[in-house]
């Protein structure tokens, strides 16, 4: 566990601890009334509402679309299926930036829906609600779906033949084996809908603002840092109450009915009423996924002159796009690319130990540590991102003009996904395999390396994966600290949409699917790797 804290301590809790230290020390003294004071100011008050409802209607609508989807992957066997459960997990690895920007091209001005039927829905409420349904339909379809599938469909039978109908013995059979996972998934959308940052900041405009924006305005364009320090602390407590709900409710899934072999229990669909709604799930998973790439796609090639390759070869000059870039747009690819993969290392190394610690000790201690894992995925990453800059400053920890302080960044937010990916199958390791190489006089290293590592290689490529395609991803934290001569991906696609211009408008297009076509790779790379559904995501 000595690695995994160390990196925490350093990149993590000192300079979100920094930042609050910042904001609410004066002479070193503590002014704790700063936080009555910004709290009842009315303005805050509305963000405060708005981040909750719309995280709470964002989870609500994303169940009721994706539950049908995640019962027809558990229970249906169709052509396709594999592509599909792919297809569906494509938003989630996007990053936020390349998801605002797809529906800015079907909802926004002169988008899809504007110039075939003159609806605009950007600045809107419903397009941040749709956005997050389409970023999140695949984990309720994993999580609940990949349990689902694995649930003795027997026992529903056998409530049916003791008179239960069909409703009836769902009811009272399957949902209280699913409510866990049921549970644990609306944990996981409410968190990432309440700390949503590139979605509302591109589609929200000037009228919405969750807290994960308003710490970036306050921090970057007000240098409010007190109000920001305020805004961070209250988002940290609702991240650790929500991540203590997902421990207890992933504990409650783990006892659920016996499983079996998700090959047993899926068929063909029979009925009208099942091939209606297989019909159903392939239909919104035709408009509501496969619609906004489709059209992201089509505005890259929708030049001023018609259809080509303008935009993507104004890609190759820094003049093409005014004082945007210091450097051609397109360096921004092999920038990201670089960075990715050395955050994915950083990231399989600390996930790695920290996975392997957590299959050793069961204790409360262990436990608590395994939360505090995950909050990198909820706590401002705007906050950690403009911490780094005020914190990594001073020898020997220099590290402001480094290029590794962007690859740090990221692979704080890849290790949650490591270690969710590989403590499930290094948990599944039976211990009298390591005792017997043991006996046989192999040392703790060489019985890793011959026991564990085989049994857990394909969880590694697994856990690579989602690491490099987060990482390619990451924004809220690089936007701080991205040098003007290196910028990443999501980066340079933020910085092209905030300035005004056809072309800007189009290379961000074209950025934004050139950063889509990795991630998509990148994913079913990873799905032809995967042979099982081991691991949380």
């Amino acid at each position: 566990m000595a690695v995994p804290v160390a990196f925490f301590a350093v990149f993590f809790a000192y300079p979100v601890s920094a930042i609050v230290g910042r904001g609410l020390k004066t002479d070193g003294v503590w002014q704790f009334g700063r936080i009555g004071d910004v709290l009842s100011r009315p303005d805050i008050l509305d963000v405060l509402w708005f981040t909750t409802w719309q995280a709470l209607a964002s989870t609500a609508l994303t169940l009721l679309i994706a539950l049908p989807g995640a019962y027809v992957f558990a229970r249906f066997d169709f052509p396709g299926k594999q592509v599909l459960r792919a297809v569906v997990t494509v938003p989630f690895v996007l990053p936020t930036v390349v998801v605002g920007t797809a529906f800015l091209a079907l909802l926004g001005r002169g988008g899809f829906l504007d110039e075939l039927w003159g609806v605009r829905l950007d600045t809107t409420v419903w397009a941040i609600l749709l956005a997050h349904v389409f970023f999140n339909y695949a984990v309720v379809v994993r999580t609940v779906g990949g349990l689902w599938s694995q649930l003795d469909p027997r026992q529903e039978e056998a409530a049916r033949v003791l008179g239960a109908g069909r409703f009836t013995a769902w009811r009272r059979v399957t949902l209280p084996a699913l409510g866990p996972a049921v549970a644990a998934a609306a944990l996981m959308v409410f968190l990432f809908t309440f700390t949503s940052f590139g979605v509302v900041q591109i589609l929200g405009g000037p009228s919405y603002s969750t807290l994960e924006v308003e710490v970036y305005r306050q921090t970057a364009q007000l240098l409010d840092l007190p109000t920001a320090a305020v805004l961070t602390m209250v988002q940290f407590v609702a991240v650790g109450a929500i991540l203590a709900l997902h421990a207890v409710t992933v504990r409650r899934r783990e006892r659920a009915l016996k499983l079996v072999d998700p090959a047993q229990t899926s068929r063909r669909p029979h009925g009208a009423g099942q091939w209606a709604l297989l019909g159903g799930v392939l239909l919104t998973a035709l408009l509501l996924i496969l619609l906004p790439l489709g059209v992201l796609v089509e505005r890259s090639f929708d030049g001023p002159e018609g259809y080509g390759l303008g935009y993507y070869e104004a890609l190759q000059s820094a003049g093409g796009s005014g004082s945007t870039f210091l450097v051609p747009p397109l360096e921004a690819v092999g920038n990201s690319l670089q960075y990715a993969f050395v955050a994915t290392l950083i990231a399989l190394i600390v996930g790695g130990l920290a996975a392997a610690a957590l299959t050793r000790r069961a204790g409360r201690l262990v436990r608590g540590f395994d939360a505090l894992l995950m909050l990198p995925l909820g706590v401002s990453a705007v906050t950690v991102g403009f911490g780094f800059l005020i914190t990594l400053d001073k020898p020997p920890l220099d590290l402001r003009t480094s290029w590794i302080l962007v690859p740090l960044a990221q692979a704080l937010v890849g290790v949650p996904f490591v270690v969710r990916t590989m403590l499930p199958v290094l948990r599944a390791v039976d211990d009298r395999l390591r005792e017997a190489a043991a006996v046989l006089g192999a040392s703790p290293l060489r019985a890793w390396r011959e026991v564990d590592l085989p049994l857990v290689r394909r969880a590694v490529l697994v856990a690579a994966g989602f690491a490099f395609a987060v990482s390619l991803g990451e924004f809220g934290a690089t936007v701080f600290i991205a040098r003007p001569d290196n910028p990443t991906l999501p980066v340079a696609v933020a910085r092209l949409l905030g300035r005004s211009g056809e072309l800007n408008y189009g290379q961000a297009m074209a950025l934004s699917t050139i950063l889509m076509l990795v991630c998509a790779v990148s994913l079913l790379l990873l799905e032809r790797i995967r042979t099982d559904r081991s691991g949380e995501f």
